[in-house]
């Protein structure tokens, strides 16, 4: 895969799920910041492929 093609993929899946996010933004008044970002990145479904995405980045960089 070309490095744009991830970013562009990368781009969209954040347009499409995670802007407006009702769990991220409840979790975000409840608990606080931090803790809606670590649901996000350890949690949610999209982040998993979020981070997928990110390690094909970086394996192109390398």
């Amino acid at each position: 895969m070309d490095k744009t093609i991830i970013m562009l993929e990368i781009d969209t899946v954040i347009d499409k799920y995670c802007s407006g996010c009702f769990l991220k933004s409840q979790l975000a008044k409840d608990k606080g910041k931090t803790a809606a970002h670590r649901f996000c990145i350890n949690g949610c479904t999209v982040g998993d492929q979020l981070k997928f995405l990110g390690s094909q980045l970086n394996k192109i960089s390398k």
